[in-house]
C-alpha cells in the first residue's frame, strides 16, 4: 500500500513539543494518482513572514497543517533541536497547551523563524 508521510509536531506527555511521523494510507484514486481519504478542514490561511522573522515560544491554538510554499521555515523545540522545512514540505502542527496547564515558555511549545534570503510563504489548513 502506498502512503504519505505525515510529520507531526505534538505535545508529549511531559508537556514538551516533539516531532513524530506517521503514515497516511493512500487508499483512494487510481494507480497513477493515489489519494488519501478526504479529511475535514476548518479553513485555509496564507502567511508571508519577512526575512528576519522569528517568534517567541508558543503553542498551537488549533491543530493545523503547515505547508511551505516559499522560503524556509525552522521550527525549534525546548530540547534545543530544530527542523528546517523547505518549499513542498509540510508538518501537522498540533502542539497544543495541555488541558489545565498555564503556558510556561520554559516548558511548552515551539518557536519558528524564517531562514535564508527569501521571505517565508506558508499555507495553514485547519484540521
Amino acid at each position: 500500500m502506498t502512503t504519505f508521510s505525515k510529520v507531526i509536531l505534538f505535545t508529549d506527555t511531559d508537556g514538551r513539543a516533539r516531532f513524530r511521523e506517521e503514515a497516511v494510507p493512500l487508499t483512494e484514486g487510481k494507480p497513477a494518482a493515489r489519494l488519501s481519504p478526504l479529511m475535514p478542514s476548518g479553513g485555509l490561511q496564507l502567511r508571508e513572514s519577512p526575512v528576519g522573522f522569528r517568534s517567541e515560544f508558543h503553542c498551537t491554538d488549533n491543530p493545523q497543517w503547515v505547508f511551505i510554499l516559499g522560503g524556509q521555515m525552522e521550527i525549534g523545540l525546548q530540547d534545543g533541536s530544530s527542523r528546517v522545512f523547505s518549499p513542498g514540505q509540510h508538518f501537522y502542527s498540533a502542539d497544543v497547551l495541555p488541558a489545565g496547564a498555564a503556558f510556561d515558555p520554559a516548558v511548552h511549545g515551539h518557536w519558528s523563524r524564517q531562514v535564508g534570503p527569501d521571505p517565508l510563504i506558508t499555507a495553514f489548513v485547519r484540521g
